[in-house]
């Protein structure tokens, strides 16, 4: 079975790297802006071009990209498959769904769940009984407390903290090094310590 990483760009070379280091061949990628051409020596083929009945692991960062093209794949009978880099911890108890990418240095407690095409990236935490919905992205360095609950498509930033027991709502954004010290309201960015939502301009 042919395996995909949707996405040439840098999520998707260290989608590539995490491949490399836990055995898995990947055949190309899936890149409309850059088909045609080659990347770290594989071809880059159109999504849409993608062999059915292959295998895909999504290596963007935006989570309305996740979602589009997993729509795409999924109507074109691929299968979304997980990735996750043999230096990550993944703890007992802890569910994580397909489609799904771990990093270098990761460290996914105990009784986690992540949902459908959730990133965890590299040197990021995720606190016990942590609940990652469908499409959220813990970036590098990021520090997920305990029985927090990242709503779908909500984003946290390099190096900030969620303290234990919040919600980050859903599609909300959690700026570099803020720390999260009350729930975070659906599509808001919130940047500082303690963190604060961005203000609106005029």
């Amino acid at each position: 079975m042919s395996f995909f990483i949707a996405g040439a760009g840098g999520v998707g070379r260290e989608a590539l790297d995490a491949a490399i280091a836990g055995g898995v061949t990947v055949d190309a990628f899936l890149d409309d802006t850059l088909a045609g051409g080659k990347v770290r020596g594989l071809p880059v083929l159109r999504p849409a071009d993608a062999e059915p009945g292959g295998a895909y692991l999504i290596g963007i960062a935006a989570p309305a990209a996740r979602a589009r093209l997993a729509e795409l794949l999924d109507g074109l009978g691929l299968t979304p498959a997980t990735l996750v880099h043999p230096r990550a911890v993944i703890a007992p108890e802890t569910r994580i769904a397909d489609g799904c990418l771990v990093l270098a240095n990761a460290h996914v407690s105990s009784s986690i769940t992540v949902g459908p095409h959730a990133q965890v990236h590299y040197n990021a935490t995720v606190g016990h009984d942590a609940v990652l919905d469908e499409r959220v992205t813990v970036y590098p360095g990021a520090n997920i407390s305990g029985n927090v609950r990242l709503c779908a498509d909500a984003t946290v930033g390099s190096n900030a903290v969620v303290l234990q027991g919040l919600t980050v709502g859903p599609g909300a954004f959690v700026g570099a090094g803020a720390v999260v010290t009350r729930d975070v309201a659906a599509g808001q960015v919130v940047v500082g310590s303690p963190a604060r939502p961005l203000p609106e301009r005029l």
